[in-house]
């Protein structure tokens, strides 16, 4: 906050209304001043002081999301993007736009008083509104995190009027302007419970209470053993499978052989794998996420445990479209995407060199040999002509930009390959970079999508690689993508879930 405000202005004029309003306000405090806290008084000053430049609640985001839930995290994030915007409205409008005077301490005893009294205007209180807004950001996305936070949020906002350093209209204007700003946050970033995917016909699978005749196949590599446990719990008469990376396809072949549903516990490689088997042997899946991004298992609306074993439970399901690629003899299906050009080619050099110097590290050394990189790693033949490509995407049905937020799907049975195209030329990084901000636009210098059942592509080099659920492949010649409308029955929630 800034030090600089005037605070010698006095209020202009009389008003009978206002003076009242501001002589309760001075009478609640004295009330609150003279009574006795005696649990209080060592907690709410250093709460108070904890809250200090947010400290309090960047540290409560940090613990939020170390629950390693997707709602969690979302929740972290969107709680401190309403503190931020608070803050940013207090610092800049609302401590100068009414410059009110702190209250006078001598009402108030000295062991509640802090040691370094604010300089700032009054009105409103920043902590308060720093308090209520992530209180508030944090529960619109997950109201039982939200439930967990609201008391050591009310008791910061308490603690301001405790301390002596706030009028309670003060905190009480805080708090307004706080749910606020997570409310315009939310209008900017739709949260996942206000973009619910459209109505889909329920899918013919079997119930299965407790888990009976569903067989899961968890791949011991993706560190999913704490969802392995609990899904023992929920669903204690399903069969569980753990086994190393180069044994699933071996493994998800017998429990196919078995099972009255197949199930599976990992990354999206995992679960292309799974749906490849259960699409060919005509059963339904069941996918718990266990991997590290997992979009698949997102988009479907399972993000843990509970989901999952209440959508089992029940029979719950939704068919699905799958994608397909053929390249001469060589096919595969995708759940997610489809890509060629500078994506598999990142993806070959990292996995070079994620084991000596950890992912990350070899994340970003790929980037940068690939980008220097003076030849275009694609060039197809659209309409007779050839045509660099940097990269060529193909989403199995359409992504959304949701405000500021990154994309997702919403229908997952859409019949639509979402394909985006980066055109080739020089400077690779800042193609794809503008590609990158153009977002949801059709067609920019750099960048076009079109939106497609079926996707012809001749002439590919020899040795072109082709990425598809984090996999990837050699291709040569035509390779064709192509949707296949509904054609995967796949557990998921329910709408009352």
């Amino acid at each position: 906050m800034s030090p600089d405000v005037d605070l010698t202005a006095l209020y202009p004029g009389r008003h009978a209304v206002r003076d009242r309003l501001l002589a309760w306000d001075s009478r609640l405090f004295e009330f609150a001043a003279a009574r006795d806290w005696p649990a209080a008084e060592p907690v709410l000053p250093r709460l108070s002081r904890s809250a200090n430049h947010g400290v309090l609640w960047f540290a409560t985001a940090g613990l939020i999301a170390a629950s390693r839930t997707p709602r969690a995290r979302r929740a972290a994030v969107r709680g401190i993007a309403s503190l931020a915007l608070a803050s940013a409205a207090i610092n800049t409008v609302g401590k100068r736009s009414v410059r009110r005077p702190r209250p006078v301490l001598d009402t108030v005893p000295r062991v509640r008083q802090l040691k370094r009294q604010p300089v700032t205007t009054s009105f409103p209180s920043g902590h308060s509104a720093s308090a209520a807004a992530f209180a508030a950001g944090v529960a619109l996305e997950s109201p039982a995190w939200g439930s967990v936070v609201a008391p050591v949020a009310f008791s910061v906002a308490m603690s301001r009027v405790y301390t002596g350093v706030h009028f309670p209209s003060d905190v009480l204007a805080g708090a307004a302007l706080g749910v606020g700003a997570a409310f315009v946050v939310r209008a900017l970033v739709p949260s996942r419970s206000q973009t619910a995917p459209p109505a889909r016909a329920r899918a013919e699978a079997p119930p299965l209470p407790e888990g009976e005749g569903l067989v899961v196949v968890a791949n011991t590599a993706a560190g999913s053993a704490d969802r392995v446990r609990a899904l023992r719990d929920a669903l204690p008469r399903a069969e569980i499978v753990e086994c190393a990376p180069q044994d699933m396809r071996e493994e998800l072949e017998k429990a196919a052989a078995r099972a009255e549903a197949l199930g599976v516990c990992g990354g999206d490689g995992t679960v292309n794998t799974a749906a490849g088997i259960a699409l060919r042997r005509g059963l339904p899946l069941a996918v718990l996420p266990g991997g590290t991004l997992n979009h698949f298992a997102y988009d479907l609306g399972v993000e843990d445990v509970r989901a999952l074993s209440r959508a089992v439970s029940r029979g719950d399901a939704m068919r699905v479209d799958v994608g397909r690629f053929t390249s001469g003899e060589k096919r595969g299906v995708f759940l997610n995407t489809c890509s060629l050009g500078v994506y598999p080619e990142l993806v070959r050099e990292r996995d070079r060199w994620a084991h000596r110097i950890g992912s990350w590290p070899a994340g970003v050394l790929a980037a940068l040999r690939v980008l220097r990189a003076d030849r275009h790693p694609l060039e197809v033949e659209l309409g007779g002509r050839s045509h660099p490509l940097w990269l060529l995407f193909a989403g199995n049905g359409t992504y959304h930009r949701l405000g500021l937020a990154p994309a997702r799907r919403l229908d997952l049975a859409d019949g639509r390959l979402d394909v985006r195209v980066v055109h080739g030329g020089r400077r690779p990084a800042v193609r794809l970079l503008a590609a990158a901000l153009a977002g949801p636009l059709t067609r920019s210098p750099a960048h076009a999508a079109v939106q497609v059942s079926t996707l012809r592509l001749k002439g590919v080099e020899p040795g072109t690689l082709l990425a598809y659920d984090g996999e990837v492949t050699e291709v040569a010649g035509d390779v064709t993508l192509e949707k296949q409308a509904e054609a995967l029955v796949v557990y998921r929630p329910g709408p009352d879930d």
